[in-house]
């Protein structure tokens, strides 16, 4: 039973993958680096397709407004930092929201050079009429994939980027 049970639960071997370029040298580094790139762009299309006729004016308005959403109130720099951006992006994305009366800023009482950035009703409720379609377009970028496929693809790219948020201080090129 258990050399049965054992043989019809293990995975066949994957069949050789190809790819273009593959046959000239292109490595696999190149393709996954440039997958991940075209399917950014794809995502950042859907994205600005989710957010037509709304007020939000990029899709980094409402990726910073879901973080305070989800995660509560934050610093400025953490706020910056959980969503990959450079500071002098990070802080026009946070003013703009600020400006909108999308999220307000406060100061802590332990130090007042930090600033903690709040979702404001005005904000939260925004993004309660575009989660439909925010979440369309999440659905469209992961479209063919099936469960189990979302779960495999979620695990390997974690992997990656807990890599890179624990190394990113190494990498420097010059």
């Amino acid at each position: 039973w258990l050399s049965e049970h054992i043989q019809k639960n293990e995975k066949s071997p994957l069949p050789e993958l190809e790819w273009d370029g593959k046959s000239s040298g292109q490595s696999a580094e190149s393709v996954i680096n440039t997958s991940l790139v075209h399917l950014y762009r794809y995502a950042k299309l859907h994205a600005k397709d989710a957010i037509a006729g709304t007020d939000f004016s990029t899709p980094d308005d409402f990726i910073y407004l879901i973080s305070l959403s989800s995660m509560g109130s934050m610093t400025k720099t953490a706020l910056i930092k959980l969503n990959i951006h450079e500071k002098s992006a990070g802080i026009q994305i946070v003013n703009r929201l600020i400006q909108n009366g999308w999220a307000e800023q406060s100061t802590t009482d332990a130090d007042k050079r930090n600033r903690i950035i709040t979702i404001t009703e005005k904000g939260r409720s925004l993004l309660n009429e575009s989660i439909p379609n925010i979440r369309q377009a999440s659905s469209n970028v992961t479209e063919p994939l099936s469960e189990t496929e979302k779960i495999d693809l979620i695990r390997l790219l974690l992997k990656l980027e807990d890599f890179h948020k624990s190394n990113s201080n190494r990498f420097v090129y010059n």
